[in-house]
């Protein structure tokens, strides 16, 4: 019998992104999948939208903006509410081909010992360019990185899954049974990180996570913009340390992390003159590593960097 699948898109305040991704997934050739919205309080009419075009989604009202893990936890509980074999986290500013998600059930499938598959990511602006191959953690320096990271796609992926330390949660396939035995994504962590350390969690429970390559989807995805945003810098430098307190991290991960990395970062941004367009980020990344050290998670509130 063909595994049936929970599709979960999360929208908060970005309508037409979202319909475009639900157009594609009605072309989807996977018959045994739904889709749930959740919606993280959008301020705009997506919701009202959403359900006039495309009555053959679910949407859920979340009410308030809960994040990346606590919009998709609620669609995974509906998920597992409604006795989905597998659940899908899908990002709604992603492109897809009609074959990505049969692609990416068969990887699943073909060891019991899969839990979690993703197909390769490309980006979006460059259709023959890499975003993400699957991601590797380097648990000396406590750093996680993405595998083929803006390498061209030339096939060196080869043709069947194959083993990875982590996958993200732009298109990340899970088991339904898994969940069950393993819990849901950290609400801690709110946006960031919290794909890494479930995947380290199902591994450390002996299951194997894996990437597709011959399932592709292309990410909407502008680096720049990330690397430009204290927001981000803010929830990148926190969740780091929370990664690295919940996945119990060594004392080497920990010292190269706070001295190596964020002190030397810090140091540089603050005396070298070349580095002043990096004074809002500096301040979100000592508000962060503060935070962090008070155990202060969860949220994000917005704040006043200028």
């Amino acid at each position: 019998m063909t595994p049936h699948v929970c599709i979960v898109v999360l929208n908060w305040n970005d309508r037409d992104e979202t319909l475009t991704c639900l157009e594609a997934l009605r072309g989807l050739d996977y018959a045994s999948c739904e889709v749930v919205v959740v919606d993280n309080g959008s301020a705009d009419d997506s919701v009202a939208t959403i359900r006039d075009r495309h009555p053959e989604v679910t949407v859920l009202e979340a009410g308030a903006n809960l994040g990346f893990t606590g919009g998709n936890n609620l669609g995974l509980r509906w998920a597992l509410e409604r006795g989905a074999d597998y659940g899908l986290l899908l990002n709604n500013d992603t492109d897809l081909t009609p074959d990505f998600l049969t692609r990416t059930v068969a990887a699943a499938e073909s060891d019991p010992r899969i839990a979690i598959a993703s197909p390769l990511i490309l980006y979006h602006t460059r259709r023959d360019t890499i975003w993400s191959a699957g991601g590797h953690i380097d648990w000396r320096r406590g750093t996680a990185a993405m595998m083929g990271l803006n390498e061209e796609d030339r096939g060196q992926f080869g043709s069947t899954p194959y083993d990875v330390d982590f996958v993200t949660g732009c298109a990340l396939l899970i088991k339904a049974d898994v969940m069950r035995q393993l819990g849901l994504l950290d609400d801690r962590f709110f946006v960031y990180y919290e794909d890494t350390e479930w995947c380290v969690r199902v591994r450390r429970a002996g299951y194997r996570a894996v990437v597709a390559p011959q399932a592709r989807i292309w990410h909407k995805i502008t680096p720049e913009a990330r690397e430009a945003s204290p927001r981000v810098h803010y929830l990148m430098t926190r969740n780091r340390l929370l990664f690295l307190r919940v996945t119990r991290a060594g004392p080497m991960a920990w010292l190269y992390t706070l001295l190596a990395d964020y002190g030397r970062t810090l140091l540089s941004w603050s005396l070298r003159p070349r580095w002043r367009s990096k004074r809002l980020q500096r301040r979100a990344m000592i508000r962060a590593i503060l935070d962090a050290g008070r155990g202060r998670w969860g949220a994000y509130t917005e704040m006043a960097w200028g």
